[in-house]
C-alpha cells in the first residue's frame, strides 16, 4: 500500500527524446509511432505497413515509397535531494519531512508514465545509501525515500550536490532537484553548469517561519544546523525588518539565476500540492 503523502502530478518534456525504449514522450528514433517523419524508398525501410500508394505513383524513379515515422520514448528522470543539515529546520512542518514527500511523489509519478527513476541523496558528500540507478521499479526508491525523516545529524553542509553531476546518463534527462538552497551562489551556479546537459526543475522548499518568526524585540539564537554554530543576536524591529528583506533579495536572486539556465524554479513552503507541480509544466515545459 502507497504512503498518504505521496501526490502524483503529470509533467511532459520540451524536447525530443533519443532513447531507443518506446514510452510516452516524442522521441527521434525511428519505428511504430505517430509523429510523421517523411518517406524513404522500400528498399531503404522494407515495410510493407507504411506503404505510401500516393507517394509511390509520383516517384519519377518509380521506387516504392514509404513512411517514416518516430517513435514515441521514455526519459530518465532524477529527484537529486538535498539531505543536509538545513533540512532538518521545522516551521509548521519539517523541511525532511516535505522534501519526502515531494520525491516519493516524483518517483511515482515517473513510473505512472512509464518513464525510468533514479534517486540521488547528498549532504556534503553523495551518500551512498541513498543513490539508486535508473529503473523502471521505484518500489526501493520508496522504501529509502521513507527513511528520509529518519536522518537527524547536524553539522553537514550540501558541498556534496558537485558530486551528483557524474551519475547523470548521457541522455538528456530531467532532473528535479529539490533543496531549500541556502548554499552558495556559486555552488549553485557551478552545479547547474555541470547538469546543463539536462532540464533541471529546481524545487526550493522554504517556510516563511523561517524569518516571519523572528522576536520582534529581546534576545534570540540563531543556530545554523550544517555547522552546528549558534549566534544570539538582540533583535528588534528594525534587525527582524532586515532579515525579511534579505530572504525576499534572495529569492528573487535566486530566481534570476536559474531563469538564466532557462531552468525556472519551483517554490514550495507549507505542503507541497501535485496541481502545483502539473500547472507548472503546463506553465513553462509545453512541447
Amino acid at each position: 500500500m502507497l504512503p498518504s503523502y505521496i501526490k502524483p502530478f503529470s509533467y511532459q518534456i520540451p524536447w525530443k527524446s533519443s532513447s531507443v525504449h518506446a514510452g510516452d514522450h516524442l522521441g527521434i528514433q525511428r519505428g511504430l509511432g505517430f509523429e510523421y517523419k517523411g518517406n524513404t524508398s522500400l528498399i531503404d525501410y522494407p515495410d510493407l505497413r507504411r506503404m505510401d500508394l500516393r507517394q509511390s505513383l509520383r516517384d519519377p524513379y518509380e521506387q516504392v515509397q514509404v513512411r517514416l515515422f518516430n517513435h514515441d520514448s521514455i526519459t530518465p528522470v532524477y529527484a537529486v535531494c538535498d539531505l543536509s543539515s538545513s533540512m532538518q529546520y521545522r516551521g509548521e512542518r519539517r523541511k525532511m519531512e516535505i522534501m519526502q514527500e515531494v520525491a516519493a511523489s516524483v518517483a511515482y509519478s515517473v513510473s505512472a508514465e512509464n518513464d525510468v527513476f533514479s534517486l540521488i541523496g547528498y549532504d556534503q558528500h553523495v551518500l551512498d545509501d541513498y543513490v539508486l540507478p535508473l529503473s523502471y521499479q521505484v518500489h526501493e526508491a520508496l522504501e529509502r525515500i521513507e527513511t528520509f525523516t529518519d536522518i537527524e545529524a547536524l553539522g553537514r553542509s550540501s558541498a556534496g550536490i558537485l558530486e551528483a553531476a557524474p551519475l547523470l546518463s548521457q541522455n538528456k534527462g530531467l532532473v528535479f532537484w529539490i533543496s531549500d538552497f541556502h548554499l552558495p551562489f556559486d555552488t549553485i551556479i557551478q552545479a547547474m553548469n555541470m547538469f546543463s546537459r539536462h532540464q533541471v526543475v529546481p524545487i526550493v522548499l522554504w517556510e516563511e517561519e523561517e524569518y516571519r518568526r523572528l522576536p520582534r524585540f529581546g534576545l534570540g539564537t540563531l543556530l545554523d544546523p550544517e555547522t552546528g554554530r549558534d549566534r544570539t543576536i538582540f533583535f528588534r524591529e528594525s534587525i527582524r525588518a532586515k532579515f525579511m528583506t534579505a530572504f525576499e533579495q534572495r529569492k528573487l536572486a535566486l530566481e534570476d539565476l536559474f531563469l538564466a539556465f532557462e531552468s525556472p524554479p519551483h517554490f514550495i513552503s507549507g505542503s507541497f500540492e501535485a496541481e502545483s507541480m502539473t500547472h507548472y509544466f503546463e506553465k513553462y515545459m509545453t512541447v
